[in-house]
């Protein structure tokens, strides 16, 4: 693309790299600017401290001074403890067994981006193969700028050839699009994939569900007429994955990375996207392209211990059109490249375990209502209330009983310890009046109840997200035990 410092074929990617330089600066939503000297920590922790956006802060402080927290994430414990994931011996490291409570949240936040992407951005959905050509030049160009992170792979009849499982859904998206017949008529045009894809993370760095080798994410990319379409295209879905950011409740700060002469030209439509989020920005000015993008920003979210994980992102890829070959025909007859705007609601894992880590930052930890694997769990005061309890239903809940020969109180203690956001016991009362006396995690309160309150309540809190049944036998006594380390 014309008027773009796009990496020479004659240069290695490290020489490139090697004449690139970076300033950063912090802009408020005022749009005061605040240059840092990230070489100087000292002095950018008194700027962050002036700023006051602990988010901000941390996110600085553990990516770009280098000053992590190194600790444990709580939610490791947690996602095995609780049953919902737990680490595959028999694989290879960072690709990870999902149990059934977990495979159901796994499954809502599947269904959550996939409502986002094809019932509110209506892009259109396709699937692609796991495994590619390394002698593919597009693919092995693009694959070079994530510096040799890719799983290389062998096939029986072919030994001598090299694949490669794909690291993002872009490889066979964009063969999808390079054989299409496009007309302007169709632009801008978004495509949905939900992808698993694959990056060789060293050792030290896997973590939990925050760094894997096998990871999920429900990529949307919007192919554009021009840089003009594009970027309109790029402040629509950050608008759009603020929203969802402040509405899944975590903890974020907002990154930019951007191509000095882009943001020159764009500094005031940068400004009204901070303004919009209504939080400070850290942003990164470089020098020339490293990448295929002009510029992208990620929403960071801030873990229990103060570290860092990209979630969203939205990039203006100036570039990949041209080295995949994609074009459209314009209304002058002509075939033209596409701009093409990267987006991401994030991985799967990654919303997994910020929602995990946002939980356990609170006094009593709770994940939302509609992502708790058992929403209401019945406790009958005695066996004598059990056949009662195992025929109550809740229409549009996720209700389980337990039927187990411990006390009242053992009981109660474990749906606690499992974060059941209601808990309902049964004795005659109850049984009498038709009424529950129902415990609410969240606030702490008993309530008395009906059945239709109770199933109101819940639905209403559930509003606008997806559900899925009960993805176990209603009785706690019918279910095998998952997880050792319980």
């Amino acid at each position: 693309m014309e008027g773009f410092g796009l990496i020479s074929e004659q240069k290695s990617r490290e020489d490139v790299l090697k004449d690139i330089h970076s300033r950063y600066l912090i802009i408020r939503p005022d749009g005061t600017e605040l240059p840092v000297d990230v070489s100087k920590p000292e002095e950018v922790i008194k700027v962050l401290e002036e700023v006051g956006c602990k988010a901000l802060e941390s996110y600085v402080k553990s990516e770009e001074l280098n000053m992590p927290p190194n600790k444990e994430p709580p939610s490791i414990k947690i996602m095995q403890s609780h049953e919902l994931v737990g680490h595959e011996p028999a694989s290879d490291s960072g690709n990870l067994r999902f149990y059934p409570k977990g495979f159901l949240i796994f499954q809502l936040l599947r269904d959550w981006s996939y409502d986002i992407a094809v019932n509110r951005f209506k892009a259109l959905q396709i699937d692609t193969p796991l495994i590619y050509s390394w002698d593919d030049t597009a693919i092995h160009e693009q694959a070079d700028t994530f510096h040799q992170r890719h799983y290389t792979v062998k096939v029986p009849d072919d030994p001598e050839k090299d694949f490669i499982l794909r690291f993002a859904g872009d490889f066979g998206l964009f063969k999808i699009m390079k054989d299409a017949i496009i007309s302007y008529r169709n632009l801008p045009l978004r495509i949905y994939e939900f992808t698993k894809s694959f990056r060789y993370e060293r050792n030290g760095e896997l973590s939990g569900l925050k760094r894997l080798r096998a990871f999920h994410m429900p990529d949307i990319h919007c192919f554009c007429r021009d840089i003009d379409e594009g970027w309109l295209e790029y402040q629509e879905l950050y608008r759009n994955y603020s929203d969802l950011a402040d509405a899944s409740g975590v903890e974020y700060a907002v990154v930019f990375r951007i191509y000095e002469p882009f943001f020159a030209e764009h500094k005031s439509k940068i400004l009204d996207l901070v303004k919009y989020s209504n939080k400070p920005a850290f942003i990164e000015v470089l020098s020339d392209m490293k990448h295929y993008w002009a510029v992208k920003n990620e929403f960071q979210g801030v873990d229990s211990t103060g570290s860092c994980v990209q979630l969203s992102t939205v990039q203006l890829d100036v570039k990949d059109a041209q080295v995949y070959g994609i074009t459209y025909t314009d209304r002058d007859g002509k075939k033209k490249g596409c701009i093409i705007c990267h987006s991401s609601i994030g991985s799967i894992e990654r919303w997994y375990y910020m929602l995990l880590e946002e939980a356990l930052k609170r006094e009593t930890p709770t994940l939302p209502v509609w992502l708790s694997p058992i929403q209401v769990r019945v406790i009958p005061v005695s066996e004598k209330y059990l056949d009662y309890c195992r025929y109550i239903d809740i229409d549009g809940v996720r209700c389980d009983v337990d039927d187990s020969d411990e006390t009242l109180s053992k009981k109660i203690a474990r749906a606690n310890m499992e974060w059941i956001p209601y808990v309902a016991v049964v004795g005659d009362r109850e049984v009498e009046s038709g009424l529950f006396s129902v415990s609410i995690r969240e606030t702490g309160k008993i309530v008395t109840m009906t059945r239709e309150e109770l199933s109101k309540e819940i639905r209403l809190k559930c509003a606008g997200k997806p559900y899925r049944p009960l993805p176990f036998p209603k009785l706690l006594s019918q279910r095998p035990i998952f997880s050792r380390s319980k």
